[in-house]
């Protein structure tokens, strides 16, 4: 068996998934990757900017022709062959949950803020087309399919952090959660 470790980051649209990401790939060495990696690289051979809702649709149509499980096939492969800390980040449905659970060693967060806070975060960044959208629209995305399951497998996760304080909150809450599982497998 490797030695591994396989963490999922559950939580919506700018709670902070991507920050603790990153910072888990430069303090702990961390492999990362995204549910949403495949999807980003379809659309970006046709596009050089596309919006959230563009991967929402699809995840939807690759569900639906391919199975509920084609995102987690792709990245099973990387994850099988690598060790270490794994992160993987953006878990949207209960398969990506499960997926996560299959590995021995695993461990789910879920990073969670208030709503308004989160859209402030989101149109701050401007990372997506639709990153500028008012407040009405931005809730709107949050209630589609692959959205709308977040809540309910955040509250099935092993830690929870919720991002409503600064930068230097998200990384120290980081930091204990991880170094308690880090000490978990010494």
């Amino acid at each position: 068996m490797k030695n591994r470790i396989v963490i999922g980051l559950i939580g919506e649209n700018g709670s902070g998934k991507d920050t603790v990401a990153n910072y888990l790939q430069e303090r702990y060495e961390a492999l990362t990757m995204r549910f949403a990696d495949p999807l980003k690289e379809t659309l970006s051979i046709y596009f050089e900017r596309f919006s959230r809702e563009d991967q929402q649709w699809l995840a939807l149509e690759f569900r639906k022709r391919f199975g509920n499980d084609i995102l987690s096939r792709a990245l099973r492969k990387k994850i099988d062959d690598n060790e270490g800390l794994i992160v993987v980040n953006g878990l949207r449905f209960w398969e990506d949950y499960h997926f996560i659970k299959s590995f021995t060693n695993s461990y789910n967060i879920y990073i969670t803020a208030d709503q308004k806070i989160r859209w402030e975060r989101s149109t701050k960044r401007g990372e997506k087309t639709d990153d500028a959208a008012d407040f009405a629209r931005f809730q709107e995305l949050e209630k589609v399919e692959t959205e709308v399951n977040i809540p309910d497998i955040g509250a099935k996760a092993d830690y929870r952090i919720i991002n409503e304080k600064d930068l230097n909150y998200l990384l120290s809450e980081t930091d204990k959660v991880i170094e308690e599982i880090l000490a978990r497998h010494k």
